[in-house]
């Protein structure tokens, strides 16, 4: 039996508090409770505090008929988490949606990268590939980015000018989705048998597969509809041949397209079928569904926070671009505030709200206040939006504090941030399962906040009623820049290439 060492090993062991219920029953019940009477948080805060423990049992969603076993003992803080990345205790096999799995038909009879332990053959192959692939389009970043990134806002300008403001999610998205596409494939989707599609189809192609694990929110007293929404999405899973013309059209624009990631590929012993069909599922989950939920997130909390915040941002942005002569990693790399933003809005909302996996054998999860015999085979689950909300680990946590990660006593505070699946003091690597993407997506974020501040001065949002792919912004006015003139500055520098050399020593130093 091994034993977590991230806590105190002479807290007293506990039982694990909570339970199951009636065989089906109860796991119908605590299902109908998730989705219509409590609701997430509340579904996890009730039997937190119920059981006054932040480590419990509970039945997750979708439940019968769909997920053979919904038991899981769910890891609420900061503490007991971390277990969840520690591939000597934990294994990940097919448990990246939770308690079911979707249908292979849905992935061309594949078990792709995300549904493997790191301990296969497989995973390591492919991990290193995407790896590989996202170091061989470094250089490619922050151009293609900010080209978009400019497409982006002239958008919103327009919209704020013409209608007086502008729902920001699908605009964002729809950009997001063609850097993304454009810099893994090599080719924009427009110049794709694709043309305009290709968001609504991967939308669609990840929804069928996820189907189970969401809900139009129908409240309790809604009856019978609720219940008749209960049957149609968590009975029965949606036939992959349903989408299996969507899935034919993606996959043939990606293969049409990404000959630089095939011919990577077979160096790591890979067909052109299975690097294609991971690269898709790579564009679909981890990054188009990733990056339509951080950018709008960043956007929320930056907004709100207001003009105080974002005149600093301004200066810190401005000053280093004039100091470095352009938008380069080395210039990013002198923006410890825009970091600290980043980080803070990865923390705080993260894009990720579960993380799965199962005890290898018998091992001890400590919380902050007690140690829990986690028997073989049982599931874990880390429940994200507590975990990094914990109150005894980030002071204010419910608050959103802009410089909590600048100085030394921030960064210490780095390793309990965890939207990667995993700390993000770690790297991603072909032995563990954190998102390849992670530094990707953390210069995503970094490069639209320097973007964005070249531009304005500030700006306002109102928010919508928020939704399982994150918050809904609307932005209702922009102050445009009043003391950096952008035009004249980006005319000069936009476009400018970086020398390969101090790139690739840069993009090392940033990774």
């Amino acid at each position: 039996m091994s034993s977590s060492s991230d806590s105190n090993s002479d807290l007293p062991l506990k039982p694990i508090p909570g339970g199951y219920g009636l065989p089906f029953i109860g796991a119908v019940w605590d299902r109908f409770e998730f989705f219509y009477v409590k609701g997430r948080d509340d579904f996890f805060r009730s039997r937190m505090l119920k059981h006054k423990s932040t480590v419990f049992r509970a039945n997750m969603p979708p439940g019968p008929f769909i997920s053979p076993n919904p038991r899981v003992i769910a890891l609420l803080d900061a503490v007991s988490f971390p277990v969840l990345f520690d591939n000597s205790k934990v294994e990940k096999r097919d448990v990246f949606t939770g308690t079911f799995k979707p249908s292979a038909g849905f992935t061309n009879g594949y078990r792709v990268c995300n549904y493997l332990d790191p301990s296969e053959p497989k995973h390591h192959q492919i991990k290193s590939f995407l790896l590989a692939l996202i170091a061989l389009r470094k250089d490619h970043v922050i151009p293609l980015l900010r080209n978009y990134l400019t497409e982006l806002f002239v958008k919103v300008e327009d919209q704020v000018a013409d209608h007086g403001e502008v729902y920001f999610n699908p605009i964002s998205q729809n950009e997001l989705f063609k850097f993304l596409f454009h810099l893994y494939c090599g080719k924009a989707p427009g110049q794709t048998k694709l043309k305009s599609d290709g968001l609504k189809l991967f939308q669609f192609w990840v929804f069928a597969q996820v189907l189970p694990l969401g809900s139009l929110g129908l409240p309790w007293y809604l009856f019978p509809l609720n219940v008749l929404e209960d049957l149609l999405f968590h009975t029965l899973p949606l036939p992959s041949f349903l989408l299996k013309w969507d899935l034919n059209k993606l996959y043939s624009a990606v293969e049409t397209s990404a000959t630089e990631a095939f011919d990577l590929a077979s160096t790591f012993g890979l067909s052109n079928d299975e690097a294609c069909m991971n690269l898709l599922f790579v564009l679909g989950f981890n990054s188009c569904n990733g990056m339509k939920i951080v950018v709008p997130t960043l956007m929320k909390w930056v907004g709100l926070a207001g003009k105080i915040l974002h005149q600093k941002i301004a200066d810190e942005v401005r000053s280093v671009i004039k100091e470095e002569g352009g938008v380069t990693l080395t210039a990013l790399e002198k923006m410890p505030l825009v970091r600290s933003v980043v980080w803070e809005s990865l923390r705080i909302e993260p894009p990720v709200a579960y993380q799965y996996a199962t005890a290898k054998e018998d091992i001890v999860v400590r919380s902050h206040d007690a140690a829990f015999l986690v028997k073989k085979g049982e599931m874990l689950l880390g429940f994200q939006p507590f975990a990094t909300k914990d109150e005894r680990v980030f002071k204010d946590a419910e608050r959103f504090v802009e410089d909590r990660f600048l100085g030394e006593e921030g960064e210490k505070l780095l390793k309990y941030v965890y939207w990667s699946n995993g700390q993000e003091t770690e790297k991603p690597a072909a032995a563990n399962k954190q998102c390849a993407g992670k530094d990707l997506v953390e210069l995503v974020l970094r490069v639209f906040m320097v973007e964005l501040f070249l531009r304005y001065d500030s700006f306002t949002v109102k928010l919508g009623k928020p939704t399982v792919q994150g918050p809904t912004v609307t932005i209702t006015s922009f102050v445009k820049a009043s003391n950096f003139d952008f035009c004249s500055w980006s005319t000069t520098h936009f476009n400018m290439v970086p020398n390969p050399e101090l790139w690739h020593k840069n993009w090392e130093n940033f990774t």
